[in-house]
């Protein structure tokens, strides 16, 4: 009987293990302390997610207006950079599009617990492009934001000098309820 249950919990498991591939190896990626990341390392190619759900396919990824992702060679799995190795959840398309259609090797950390509703999220760290045996650090959002935005100079968070995120407190409040609501909750609020 002891027999028959090891196997049937074995069968049982045997799915999971095959699905849970281990990409760990050989990664240089920090931690972000978050629960479920684990370490990932591995080659894909940089897609056009809308293109590879939809078929809608621009030239060049769309030119930065769209959200890329990462085809990993080693199983065809899409998996959604969501992050680059800055400490703000924005950058990964920016670090990537340069890499269109193109085969590189990634290393950063990929979350993936069905529990938590994350399935191949990863945070960009490094990548080293088709052919050459350097990384590149996953950090040029900051830089581009400045780069469209000189006139945002200033100390302080990006989103903090945005002209758009301004504009969008100015219109909405910084409540997003409109700007009666704001006044009507500010001294509750900042008391």
């Amino acid at each position: 009987m002891k027999k028959l249950f090891s196997l049937i919990i074995a069968l049982m498991a045997a799915p999971a293990a095959l699905i849970a591939q281990d990409f760990s190896e050989g990664s240089k990626a920090k931690s972000w302390n978050l629960y479920a990341e684990v370490p990932a390392r591995f080659e894909a190619k940089v897609v056009d997610i809308l293109c590879e759900l939809s078929g809608n396919c621009p030239d060049n990824c769309g030119d930065g207006s769209r959200q890329l992702g990462l085809v990993r060679t080693a199983d065809n799995v899409l998996v959604y950079p969501n992050k680059n190795s800055q400490s703000g959840f924005q950058g990964a398309s920016t670090d990537l599009l340069p890499h269109c259609q193109t085969t590189i090797e990634v290393d950063g950390m990929i979350l993936d617990d069905p529990d938590l509703g994350a399935r191949n999220i990863y945070l960009l760290q490094l990548i080293k492009p088709a052919g050459s045996d350097e990384w590149i650090k996953a950090n040029t959002w900051s830089k581009r934001w400045a780069e469209r935005h000189p006139e945002a100079k200033g100390k302080g968070p990006w989103f903090r000098r945005d002209p758009r995120v301004k504009a969008e407190i100015e219109r909405e409040g910084y409540f997003g309820l409109g700007l009666e609501q704001d006044e009507a909750i500010k001294d509750i609020v900042f008391e």
